[in-house]
């Protein structure tokens, strides 16, 4: 079966926890994606950070972006796929956690993302169906 190594988008930049919400909206748009990785000092994944968490939980909050720390926008344990797991897992994850974007892990390393787009090319549409329904409920 297809495992996240297969399909995944290999490599991930990392905002640091304590960079600002400035300097990540620079890296997503430098990079062209609308998700970074949050990692912190001992390079351990703290979490992510999306496009919309910057508008909602920071400028729609009134926060200043250029003192806004990524780590602060950090909520809980970073849901993460292992680079072995198979699709199955993946679309489970996804689905149960209500996330387009996936940091895959080997060991205690980031390795990449699967983000729904990597999904949508790599399975038959049934399973893609299904995950979007999911997502979307």
């Amino acid at each position: 079966m297809t495992t996240a190594r297969e399909i995944m988008t290999e490599g991930a930049d990392c905002i640091g926890a304590e960079e600002t919400i400035i300097r990540a909206a620079e890296m997503m748009k430098e990079l062209g994606v609308g998700a970074l990785p949050i990692c912190g000092t001992d390079n351990k994944l703290k979490g992510m950070l999306t496009d919309r968490d910057i508008v909602v939980k920071v400028l729609a909050a009134g926060k200043d972006p250029a003192q806004c720390k990524a780590g602060e926008l950090a909520q809980g344990e970073a849901v993460t796929i292992g680079a072995d797991d198979d699709a199955g897992e993946i679309l489970r994850t996804m689905a149960r956690h209500k996330v387009r974007r996936l940091p895959v892990i080997d060991g205690h390393d980031l390795v990449g993302m699967v983000a729904q787009a990597d999904v949508a090319r790599a399975l038959p549409d049934t399973k893609v169906g299904e995950l979007l329904e999911s997502l979307s409920s």
